[in-house]
């Protein structure tokens, strides 16, 4: 069996991760959570732009 695909290989790995710190992880948090918002947001809109061009030219 793979040594990694245990409990204790599995155990090993978590210990070698660089978990990241609270100002970090907050930082990172708000900037995933701004760009979502700014792609929502234009999204919306796009799809306004083009359901009025489509209605004013009568399609």
């Amino acid at each position: 069996m793979l040594k990694w695909f245990s409990i204790s290989g599995i155990m090993m790995e978590v210990k070698r991760v660089r978990w990241p710190k609270q100002k970090e992880l907050f930082k990172d948090t708000s900037t995933v959570i701004a760009v979502v918002t700014l792609f929502g947001v234009f999204f919306v809109l796009a799809q306004v732009l083009i359901t009025f061009f489509v209605t004013a030219i009568g399609v």
